[in-house]
């Protein structure tokens, strides 16, 4: 999905932190690149959702330079950062009142946030206590080098409003009705991910019609190899497609949901809306 180019794309509030080392750490609710690092590595990173961290000091710096959806075609930064703008406005549409934007963190190397370091090792991840989404760009490395996605720019977006879809989760009480506990194919942490999926995909099919100050729809309809690309990063990410890389297969230790799952939520969100994404009103063999 490209941005029109005439775009004004200059509301967006998102910050940049960070340029200390890129060591890996916790993630309110863990952000892909640490399952992967988990599964390729056999490093847990997992476990450190809810570190001990403070959060960092730092408010950050604007991001700079990113004015038109030109540059955010041209450029991953002012991608996200335009990006930023186009979910909230959706959601903003769909919520009303009950939406207040989160916080979009922008990470150069690491930072650090209440719930643990951000980094490219922890992957995106969006912090409850915060109400902030942590994203470090060259993440999309790890996900074509390890993963053998290739990460075009809808599929970037499609990481990004999956971000928001936990903040979405959070601001309508989903968090603390369904517990994020236990793993397994059915599970509540599944089934927190596949509605976050699901969220994306509703993004997506309304995102075009988003419109910017002037009138002008930040973004295009999306190509069918756009939304394929998407699809195979939703792909990508499934536990299944993670755990084939180490050899073997595990469903009761999921926590994100099968590579096929992944697909069809996001697929049910873009056909159905946000409206038809209750993950949580299905039986098991309906995930």
């Amino acid at each position: 999905m490209t941005f029109n180019p005439d775009a004004d794309v200059t509301g967006s509030s998102a910050k940049r932190r960070g340029r200390g080392p890129a060591i890996a750490g916790g993630a309110g609710f863990v952000g892909i690149a640490a399952v992967v690092i988990s599964m390729l590595t056999g490093v847990d990173l997992t476990g450190l959702v809810g570190g001990g961290s403070q959060g960092s000091q730092d408010p950050g710096t604007a991001v700079e330079g990113c004015l038109t959806g030109q540059d955010a075609n041209e450029d991953d930064v002012c991608r996200l950062d335009a990006g930023e703008e186009v979910i909230n406005s959706y959601w903003a549409d769909m919520l009303g009142e009950r939406y207040r934007a989160p916080e979009l963190v922008i990470v150069d190397q690491s930072t650090q946030s209440a719930c643990g370091t951000a980094s490219n090792a922890t992957g995106p991840f969006y912090c409850p206590p915060e109400e902030k989404v942590y994203i470090d760009p060259t993440f999309w490395s790890i996900v074509r080098q390890q993963l053998g996605a290739d990460a075009g720019n809808l599929a970037q977006l499609y990481v990004l409003s999956h971000e928001y879809g936990h903040h979405v989760q959070q601001l309508l009480g989903i968090f603390e009705q369904y517990p994020r506990q236990g793993t397994g194919e059915d599970s509540n942490a599944v089934r927190t991910e596949l509605q976050a999926d699901c969220f994306a995909g509703a993004w997506v099919a309304d995102a075009a019609s988003q419109k910017d100050q002037n009138g002008v729809s930040y973004m295009k309809e999306p190509t069918r190899q756009e939304i394929d690309d998407a699809l195979e990063a939703a792909a990508a990410v499934g536990d299944d497609h993670i755990q084939e890389q180490s050899g073997q297969v595990n469903p009761e230790s999921w926590t994100h949901g099968s590579s096929e799952q992944r697909q069809r939520w996001f697929t049910h969100g873009y056909e159905g809306g946000w409206e038809a994404c209750d993950t949580f009103a299905v039986s098991g063999s309906e995930l």
